[in-house]
C-alpha cells in the first residue's frame, strides 16, 4: 500500500485510481487474487512503476556493500 500511496502523492495514479487499486488489494486473500485485478488499473500501476523506476529497482544487482561497515 505504501508504494501505490506514493504513486498518489506523486500524481501518478488519480485519487480514484488509488481507491480502487487500494480496495482490491485489501479484498484480496492471496497474491493470486490481486493479480486478477482489472486490467485497467494493472495499467495505470504499470505506467507509474515505469516512471517511478521500480523495475529498475528490483532488476539491479544487491550491493555488497553495506554503506560502510567493517567486513573484516
Amino acid at each position: 500500500m505504501k508504494t501505490i500511496d506514493e504513486m498518489l502523492n506523486l500524481d501518478l495514479l488519480t485519487a480514484d485510481q488509488h481507491h480502487q487499486i487500494g480496495a482490491w488489494i485489501e479484498r484480496a486473500s492471496s497474491p493470486e487474487e490481486i493479480l486478477q485485478m482489472p486490467s485497467s488499473l494493472w495499467q495505470a500501476v504499470e505506467r507509474a512503476s515505469a516512471v517511478m523506476g521500480i523495475d529498475a529497482d528490483l532488476t539491479r544487482p544487491p550491493s555488497l556493500d553495506d554503506g560502510g561497515a567493517d567486513l573484516s
